[in-house]
């Protein structure tokens, strides 16, 4: 059975969120504020994380900060209507994706669905892929960088393993982010450059001047042949 974890500050919507997707087969624990789910993700090792960002103590974007070092269970950031820049700093942060309030119980469940088939297709396809100091092991599900590991989200993951299948080819951002839909991202065009930025982080030695992942303008990007 799989396990999702549900942060928020508010009782009500823990409850409901608990009861509704235990109805669907999920096994849900939950947490009031980001140090708390910090310690209930190291116990119950969550499938899929549902996050609100407004909460005492510990807000969303700390616990996502503070998560990531340890894990990259998928995130799914719950935001207010209107306030994308929410979304936006919590896809930055490491989230692969967002629902606004007030959101249709049927939806979210669709989306956590899509995330968990996103991580199962990646770690049942079986391929390793070297360019450089790049090695990304689609079986392992792992990514090191001159043999250094790297924690990447499944967003991230999937978005490196195109760049990756086609270096020197460059992608649009429609295409990558076409790529991402066929296994359940529901993100928007934008935001690419979001995970793209995230990505340049872990695994450019000066994610200033790109030595992997290159932009090409009034395009998209690619993965560098050469180093």
């Amino acid at each position: 059975m799989q396990t999702i974890l549900v942060v928020d500050d508010k009782a009500s919507v823990r409850l409901l969120l608990r009861e509704y997707l235990e109805e669907q087969g999920f096994r849900v624990v939950t947490a009031e504020n980001g140090r708390m789910a910090l310690f209930v993700a190291r116990q119950a090792h969550p499938d899929v994380i549902l996050l609100d960002i407004m909460m005492p103590e510990m807000d969303g974007y700390q616990f996502i900060t503070h998560h990531r070092r340890e894990a990259n269970t998928p995130v799914i950031v719950i935001t207010a209507r209107n306030e994308e820049t929410d979304a936006v700093i919590g896809l930055e942060l490491g989230a692969d994706d967002y629902v606004t309030k007030p959101f249709r119980l049927r939806e979210l469940v669709a989306r956590i669905h899509a995330l968990l088939r996103r991580v199962g297709q990646e770690t049942t396809n079986r391929g390793r892929m070297q360019i450089g100091g790049v090695v990304l092991d689609k079986n392992g599900y792992t990514v090191t960088v001159d043999g250094a590991a790297v924690s990447l989200t499944p967003t991230e993951f999937t978005l490196l393993a195109t760049l990756m299948s086609a270096p020197g080819r460059a992608f649009t951002r429609e295409m990558l982010l076409n790529d991402l839909v066929d296994i359940g991202y529901t993100g928007l065009e934008r935001t690419i450059n979001v995970h793209i930025r995230n990505l340049r982080t872990k695994i450019e030695p000066d994610p200033a001047k790109p030595r992997y992942i290159e932009t090409v303008f009034g395009i998209g990007y690619r993965f560098c042949q050469d180093e």
